[in-house]
């Protein structure tokens, strides 16, 4: 793979390691999602991260958390509706709005692949050695930080519509 140029023609290191080290959890989390009854993919599995983390919402900040438009965001919840992942009751503040929130089965779904995820990075930061572990909790932190992710202790325990 060629490597990440920087202004001024110079190879990027830091670039380079986070797009190895986004590969290789790209990977667990499609190994954490492989196998599911609901068949979910990767981005649906994404919006009900969201959902989880940022509670109730409308189509408009589901999109736009997602990076993705609203027509795009609208045939997912379709999809995530369908699969009873996902629930859409009409807002108690303004009722031509609707609301997005996960059911009790998207919860649980969220629960298992994160377990399973867990397993898998578990058994991954078991191979790096302890005096390393410090660093790369760090430097993990400062780039989700950057990117804007919830930490997980701050996911809504139970949004309900």
């Amino acid at each position: 793979m060629p490597s990440s140029i920087a202004p001024g023609g110079t190879v990027d290191p830091v670039i380079d390691a986070v797009l190895r080290a986004s590969r290789a959890l790209v990977a667990v989390a499609a190994r954490s999602l492989a196998g599911m009854a609901e068949d979910v993919t990767l981005p649906q599995y994404r919006a009900l991260v969201v959902l989880a983390a940022r509670g109730p919402q409308g189509v408009g900040p589901l999109a736009a958390a997602l990076g993705v438009a609203p027509s795009t965001a609208t045939r997912m919840v379709d999809r995530l509706v369908k699969k009873s992942l996902v629930r859409r009751r009409t807002s108690p503040r303004d009722r031509r709005q609707v609301v997005l929130a996960l059911t009790p089965a998207g919860r649980r779904l969220i629960e298992e692949v994160t377990e399973r995820r867990r397993a898998e990075i578990a058994r991954v930061v078991a191979t790096i050695p302890p005096e390393r572990r410090d660093r790369l909790v760090e430097s993990l932190s400062a780039f989700a930080d950057g990117a804007g992710e919830v930490p997980d202790q701050d996911w809504a325990a139970g949004w309900e519509l």
